[in-house]
């Protein structure tokens, strides 16, 4: 995944207006089976990714159709769910990884030859745009206490489960529940400027 395309993931998980645990909860019941648990995170999720997949210059009726199959892998999978890491980040994942899947099958270039890099911004202000959303991210994270930073980077970034970094850190689970929760709040204030629907 390309560095842009994390950080427009952290920036639609940062704005997700689920708490922590709300989004643990439903990740639970989701993975359970709950049709309406699953319906209410089509409906939390299902704008932002669309939206991420036509600013990366997918057609509009290409974009509706990964968001739709990324979903339906989602629920066909959800015995895979774990509770304990991002599902909205996974559902970004899995759509980015459509939206290259769908570029290269749909190329017009040999298949002997590379895929095409594909650019983040379409034009200089995008790029302008990103740059400046990643300086505000590692700024937000660069800002936050050390054990919540150091919290947030294992759990998100570097996927470790709430159990395993309270292993590392020798703290409770709660207590990195805790941290992320935080975390994802200062996140928020810090990244309120991008949000589109501020």
């Amino acid at each position: 995944m390309g560095q842009v395309s994390f950080y427009l993931i952290l920036l639609a998980l940062a704005l997700s207006k689920l708490s922590e645990s709300e989004r643990a909860e439903l990740a639970r019941s989701i993975k359970n089976g709950d049709h309406e648990a699953f319906k209410i995170f089509y409906e939390h999720h299902h704008e932002s990714l669309y939206r991420y997949l036509m600013g990366k210059g997918i057609s509009e009726e290409a974009a509706r159709d990964l968001v739709q199959k990324a979903f339906i892998y989602i629920w066909e999978q959800r015995q895979q769910i774990d509770p304990s890491k991002s599902l909205q980040a996974y559902l970004f994942r899995i759509g980015y990884t459509r939206m290259l899947n769908h570029i290269r099958d749909n190329s017009k270039f040999d298949e002997s030859e590379e895929l095409p890099v594909i650019e983040d911004g379409k034009n200089p202000e995008d790029d302008l745009r990103a740059a400046e959303l990643k300086k505000a991210i590692d700024r937000a994270i660069s800002d936050m206490p050390e054990k919540r930073g150091m919290v947030f980077e294992m759990c998100f970034i570097q996927e470790f489960t709430y159990r395993e970094t309270a292993e590392s850190l020798g703290v409770s689970k709660k207590t990195v529940e805790n941290h992320m929760g935080l975390a994802l709040k200062d996140l928020r204030a810090a990244l309120r400027q991008f949000d589109p629907e501020k």
